[in-house]
């Protein structure tokens, strides 16, 4: 089983397509569905067993503990991302505070 984040976006729903043609192994995709992530992507795979969305922010530590205890992933494959770079200091600033406070 992997873990992937930031798979209803562009690139990592084209990785999550590919890696379920591919493999049969679990796919756990963590996204926050923001201006980038949009779930038809992810249409040719509803309904597999295989592929679980989560809707959910990489910056919430007690949610990406809570997957990583209960899945236990071999790999985590990060395609989370802001296109804008405004966007991402801003949320960067936010998530930075959380773990600081978690450390």
């Amino acid at each position: 089983m992997i873990l992937v984040t930031g798979g209803a976006g562009f690139i990592g729903s084209n990785f999550v397509l590919d890696w379920l043609a591919q493999a049969d192994e679990k796919v756990i995709n963590l996204d926050a569905l923001t201006y980038a992530g949009n779930l038809e992507n992810l249409a040719a795979v509803d309904g597999d067993s295989r592929h679980v969305f989560i809707k959910g922010d990489i910056g919430d530590f007690d949610l990406v503990a809570k997957l990583l205890a209960e899945h236990q992933p071999r790999a985590i494959v990060n395609f989370a991302a802001e296109s804008h770079v405004d966007r991402w200091l801003n949320q960067e600033c936010r998530n930075n505070c959380r773990r600081q406070w978690h450390s």
